[in-house]
């Protein structure tokens, strides 16, 4: 017996998030590689929205007068522990995502800092979103970083550091 089908002369609509009108926020953000003596990397580990741990570079928000220079500096001693100095600038990640009520639009500005002081520890996190802090090798980051869009600023500090090295 075949099953009866509904003809109806409308096609089907189906609810998509494309649909939806969500007002857009955009979000400013700093952080980057910082560098100790022997060129490891500090990096954190936070819980992702669906609670799995992530490896990432300490970032934040850029709080009101900040420059993103001072905010690299602050989030990655807030997050890491370490003092640093800006040393150079890599370059900006800019992507959208959809929270529950809004169209978030967020450029993350990425730089290089070198250590010049500090010790490796969680602690100072004010908003306790680091859950562990660690050294890495600078080569080793593209098998332990979290994110495709981090790896790729991992990538381009080391092309521009090798055309550097060559220039």
């Amino acid at each position: 017996m075949m099953p009866l089908h509904r003809h109806n002369d409308r096609p089907t609509k189906f609810a998509t998030l494309e649909m939806q009108e969500f007002p857009v926020v955009r979000e400013y953000s700093a952080g980057g590689l910082i560098f100790d003596d022997q060129q490891r990397v500090a990096i954190i580990a936070r819980h992702s929205r669906s609670g799995h741990i992530e490896w990432c570079l300490p970032k934040g928000h850029i709080e009101k007068g900040e420059t993103p220079e001072q905010t690299a500096v602050r989030e990655v001693h807030e997050e890491t522990g370490i003092l640093g100095e800006v040393i150079d600038s890599i370059a900006t990640i800019d992507y959208w995502f959809t929270g529950t009520e809004e169209r978030i639009h967020k450029l993350v500005h990425h730089f290089a800092l070198r250590q010049i002081g500090g010790e490796l520890t969680v602690e100072g996190d004010p908003d306790h979103e680091a859950e562990d802090a660690d050294w890495v090798a600078f080569k080793d980051l593209d098998s332990v970083l979290s994110y495709p869009n981090e790896r790729k600023i991992a990538w381009l500090y080391a092309r521009k550091l090798n055309r550097q090295a060559k220039g």
